[in-house]
């Protein structure tokens, strides 16, 4: 299953060091630094994406997932705050 990826997250941790879990609750936190309009619209599509790949098995895609879903928060944390 997802949860059995991770020792513990930090900052710096490589994208497979990560549960979807911890993943799923470190985008919603990231979520709240953003303007309240797009905190409530990206927050929705962080719930909405967590449930269509919960069930994903491939280790190599979960990893893929988590790399991916960590550039896109930082690209769009960048957009909102420049």
């Amino acid at each position: 299953m997802l949860y059995r990826l991770l020792r513990h997250f930090s900052n710096d941790a490589k994208p497979y060091d990560m549960t979807s879990l911890q993943l799923y609750k470190h985008l919603l936190r990231q979520c709240e630094r953003l303007p309240p309009d797009a905190c409530k619209h990206y927050k929705f599509a962080v719930k909405q994406s967590y449930k269509q790949h919960k069930a994903e098995l491939d280790p190599e895609r979960i990893k893929e997932i988590i790399c991916k879903s960590k550039e896109d928060a930082k690209w769009i944390i960048n957009k909102y705050t420049k």
